[in-house]
């Protein structure tokens, strides 16, 4: 081998090294397993509560999403078992959700079961791909009143979501979800089935009343049992889930079909940036329900990334953290990842076991748990609290809200973090301030102070520089009128941009070519750069017109207005003249 075939072989095996150091970092640890030894009773008893609350949500979910109860079951049994494994968070419990199935009806509509099947593999690549590249942690950067007017508005689209089942109409159609939730409307009041209605809110209102009651029932389960019982006693026309598979299926990899990667991607894209918010912000939510509990957030999305990568294998649909579950695993008392894989096993045994069973359950009592969740999803107190608190916030809320409920969920969080990004600049440029300060006039006499405040300003820039408040400052800064000298003190400049330096360059020379000269004085060092680089300060330099600090600057300028007008000389700067002392 030569020496420059060994060159590439060296240069790739440190890569090849980090890259595995990387990899093992998002592997469980010792630390991990240490936690399930602490208290394993009351992780088992937690993954159980747990799994009496999910299974109607996976069971009400896969109906929703297009594929089925079945698909909700094996996502809540798969993703959820390799999710708590893998994952970042010793109390996050995966599955379906309700966030996920309004991203993936449009889906199923356009490239049916097996193109949502590729999208969920898809999805896990890219999660995988954030978690190696450490960008879980930008995920907390992300503004409150995005995060609630995106949770508003997926409870609504899935609150309209159940309006057919809730109503006992098949066959609804329309483009959105709203459009579908009128078509059933419509039918409805042509074939009114008021038993389906009946039940919807029924199994509602027993969540509900009973949730304020008694918190730590089960009233989902019992209220989804209690109307399958009367829907088997009593002769109602009621539409049931129908036959589910006793075991989970073989998996499979016939859904793969590359050809199809490039027109499949951008939903991929989109239920993968769903599947990080919804995970990183539950596994927050849970932090703050805990002393001592804290997540690593790149470990939570290859957690997630590995899921959704084995929940297709097996027919189960894309997943995510559930806030709700995972919210009830903490109260139930869950330490460690034992919890969320207890949930797993115990509805692949209720899978297993009770599949005839759960075939009987109508449509409408899924339908009422869902809307009974949609209800709790919203906190109205929080709602009206950031309605109130800036016009901004509110702005920013109405927006991301309507979004969500008119176009989707990706699209909403983009529209609300820009608009959130243009309210804190507009913000932040208003903090931005040019501030006339007095001068020290010393030991001077009467008649060289009054000579000292006609003809000599000085002005403070405090705060950002940059492209948002620099016009503003520019048209402030061009207005000084009828004096010799301005000195610009730049300690307090906090940060400068392209765009503030070079409109700092154009004020100067407009204030120079109207026979001003400009002193600038403690330019911080991070900031001679920029000014530098466009060219700014150059000129002020050669003439010696940039200082250390201000009191340098003022006493320069002082000699400037107070020596005789002989001792005064013009000299050519910029576009025009300025005036200088000659100092002998």
């Amino acid at each position: 081998m030569t020496a420059t075939d060994t060159g590439p072989a060296r240069s790739a095996g440190p890569a090849l090294s980090a890259a595995w150091r990387r990899v093992r970092d998002l592997l469980p640890g010792r630390a991990d397993w240490q936690a399930v030894r602490r208290s394993p009773r009351r992780d088992l008893v937690a993954g159980l509560t747990v799994a009496v609350v999910a299974l109607p949500l996976a069971l009400a979910f896969g109906v929703t999403s297009g594929l089925g109860a079945e698909a909700g079951l094996i996502t809540a049994v798969v993703a959820g078992a390799v999710a708590a494994v893998f994952g970042g968070s010793n109390l996050q419990v995966s599955g379906p959700t309700g966030a996920m199935t309004v991203v993936l009806v449009p889906v199923v509509a356009q490239f049916g079961a097996t193109g949502v099947l590729m999208v969920g593999a898809l999805a896990g690549l890219i999660l995988i791909a954030l978690a190696l590249a450490r960008l879980g942690r930008y995920v907390r950067y992300l503004p409150v009143p995005v995060i609630e007017g995106f949770t508003a508005g997926i409870a609504v689209v899935i609150a309209l979501q159940q309006v057919p089942a809730a109503l006992g109409v098949t066959g609804a159609q329309g483009e959105k979800v709203w459009a579908v939730a009128a078509d059933a409307v419509t039918r409805f009041v042509v074939h009114p089935r008021p038993a389906a209605v009946a039940v919807a809110l029924g199994v509602a209102a027993v969540m509900l009343l009973g949730a304020r009651w008694r918190p730590g029932l089960p009233f989902s389960l019992l209220a989804v049992a209690a109307a399958t019982l009367l829907a088997e006693l009593v002769p109602v026309d009621l539409v049931r889930i129908g036959a589910l598979p006793q075991g989970l299926p073989a998996p499979s990899l016939d859904f793969l079909d590359l050809s199809a990667v490039g027109v499949l991607l951008p939903a991929a894209l989109a239920v993968a940036a769903l599947a990080a918010l919804e995970s990183l912000l539950s596994a927050t939510v849970a932090d703050g329900m805990t002393v001592g509990q804290r997540h690593d957030p790149d470990r939570e999305l290859f957690g997630q990334g590995l899921a959704n990568l084995a929940s297709p294998l097996f027919g189960g649909i894309p997943a995510t953290a559930a806030i709700a579950r995972t919210a009830v695993n903490v109260r139930a008392g869950a330490a460690s990842k034992l919890a969320a894989l207890t949930h797993a096993v115990a509805l692949a045994v209720i899978v297993l076991a009770a599949a005839p069973l759960v075939g009987r359950i109508p449509l409408a009592a899924l339908a009422g748990v869902l809307l009974a969740t949609t209800v709790r999803m919203v906190e109205a107190a929080s709602l009206r609290a950031l309605a109130r608190s800036t016009r901004g916030d509110a702005l920013v809320l109405v927006l991301t809200f309507a979004v969500t409920v008119i176009w989707d969920l990706v699209t909403a969080v983009a529209v609300g973090v820009g608009v959130a990004v243009v309210v804190a600049l507009r913000a932040i440029a208003r903090s931005a301030k040019l501030e006339q300060v007095p001068l020290d006039s010393g030991e001077h006499t009467a008649e060289e102070r009054a000579l000292l405040a006609e003809h000599i300003v000085a002005y403070r820039l405090d705060g950002p520089l940059f492209f948002a408040a620099a016009h503003t400052f520019l048209l402030r800064l061009s207005d000084v009128a009828d004096v010799r000298v301005v000195i610009l003190r730049m300690s307090r400049v906090s940060t400068i941009d392209a765009t503030g330096a070079h409109v700092l360059g154009d004020a100067i020379r407009r204030l120079q070519g109207r026979g001003i000269t400009v002193l600038l004085s403690g330019i911080v060092p991070g900031h001679d750069q920029v000014l530098d680089a466009l060219g700014v300060a150059d000129q002020l330099r050669r003439d010696g017109l940039v200082f250390p600090d201000t009191p340098a600057a003022i006493a320069y300028a002082r000699n400037l207005a107070l020596a005789p007008a002989g001792d005064r000389y013009w000299h050519q700067s910029g576009e025009g003249e300025s005036v200088s002392a000659a100092v002998h």
